[in-house]
Parts: structure tokens; sequence; C-alpha cells
């Protein structure tokens, strides 16, 4: 397997809840035309549809293969980076992208052996900020100010484009100098969860708004991308928080 090849077998393009089955077919003729082959599906509201086959015009293979999932966590679990494409600017604060400056990441990322998902939102509202808040990073394309519509699948070749010609012009580009990936997309959800139940056990809000405390926790950690060893000993600290709350509440 060649290098090109292999740094595209990790990345995977996400359409979530996307309305339009054709959509679905035109996205993955894009990517098959760029090397890549992986699509994954979240809550689509028809799917499978003849009009999908019929837009994909031949990349049946990339249909066939498609993983169909309820919701995006699911979606990207395993995945170690994830890159959310936007039109608009959300409360979510994220570091933002354009199709060309994500794409040595996303390679580095690939070469590196993580996992890597381009995630793209419905047609109509793109990414709800509860989707956003699970990237690592927010992709934006750079289109007229007057005139800035995209049709999905558009979006999606951008991407995909950007991506191929990154790995013809850099094939074996060196991966970061980090030796281990970062947490997965799964295992940091769990920490986020599991750092909102002790932000609460040990009463730190006193008055403020939880969310927004949330929100700046989760970019900071997205932005430092622990990996799996450094994150058992950011949980093992909570656990430790935890129990001395309990201590101090007299509790066993």
């Amino acid at each position: 397997m060649s290098d090109i090849s292999a740094v595209a077998t990790r990345i995977r393009f996400v359409l979530v809840r996307t309305s339009q089955p054709g959509n679905i077919g035109a996205a993955a003729r894009a990517i098959r035309t760029m090397g890549f082959a992986r699509l994954v599906l979240v809550a689509p509201q028809r799917y499978p549809d003849a009009e999908a086959t019929a837009f994909a015009a031949g990349a049946d293979a990339v249909l066939d293969d498609a993983v169909v999932v309820p919701d995006l966590k699911r979606a990207i679990a395993d995945c170690h980076a994830v890159y959310g494409a936007t039109a608009r600017q959300r409360n979510v604060a994220l570091t933002e992208y354009t199709p060309r400056e994500i794409a040595p990441r996303v390679q580095a990322d690939a070469l590196a052996g993580a996992e890597v998902a381009l995630v793209f939102g419905n047609e109509r509202t793109g990414l709800e900020n509860d989707e956003l808040a699970l990237c690592h990073g927010a992709v934006h394309i750079p289109t007229a100010a007057d005139y800035s519509s995209l049709n999905l699948a558009q979006a999606v070749q951008v991407l995909a484009y950007e991506l191929r010609i990154r790995l013809l012009d850099n094939p074996a580009a060196p991966p970061p100098h980090r030796t281990d990936p970062p947490a997965s997309a799964g295992a940091m959800e769990g920490f986020f969860e599991h750092l909102y139940t002790t932000l609460n056990d040990i009463e730190f809000h006193k008055g403020r708004s939880p969310e927004t405390i949330m929100l700046r926790l989760r970019k900071l950690f997205l932005r430092a991308a622990p990996d799996e060893r450094e994150l058992r000993v950011l949980r093992g600290i909570l656990a430790d928080a935890q129990r001395m709350a309990r201590l101090a509440r007299g509790g066993s």
C-alpha cells in the first residue's frame, strides 16, 4: 500500500443529518475521485435511496461500505482528530482553518496512525453547537462574502481536493514528534463527563455558569490533545478529588 493510500484509509468523511439523498451520492462521488473511500452517515433522513445511487455516478463501492450511525458521538468515537466544516462563526470557540491549512494537519495526524474525521452538517443548518463542541477545530471555506452558498457535496469536494494535493505534493511528510496519538474522541467525551461530575461534586461553580466553564475547558483540553496515558492520569486526579469531596461531606 502506498503512503497516500495508507493515509487515505485513516480519513473518514462524516455527513450529519443529511436531508437530500442526492447529496450523499454526490459526496460519495466527490471523495472517490480524490482517492478516498470512507463515508459515515449520521442519522440521514433518507438512506439508502435510489437518488443517492444515481448521484454517486459509479462510486457505488463508497455507498456500499458507508457506515450509518444514529449520532455524531458514535461516528467519531474512535477518532483522535475531528474537524468540523462550518460556514458561520458559532458560539463554540474553536481554532479555525482553511481547507489548505487543515490539509497538512490531517496528513500529519494520519501519518502518526491517528483516525481522522472531517465532519459536515445538515444542508440547511450546518453543524449545531453541540456537534461543533465535539470537534478539535473548525474548517471554513473562504467563499465570497456576498455569496457564500456552497452545496454540501461541493464543500466535501473542496476539502477532499486540498487533501489530495497535499498528499501528492508531500507523500512522506514526517509525522508529529509525539510518540502516542491523542486520545480518541470517545475517551475525551468520557473524560469531559467525569470532569463535569467532579466540578459539581467539589461545588466548583458557586453561581458561575457550568456550561460556559465546560466550553472553555473543552477548548483547553482539546487543544492540548492528551494521549490515553495522560488522560488516565487526569481521570485519576478527578477520582481523588471526588473521594476527598465525599470525605469532606462525611460520606464513605
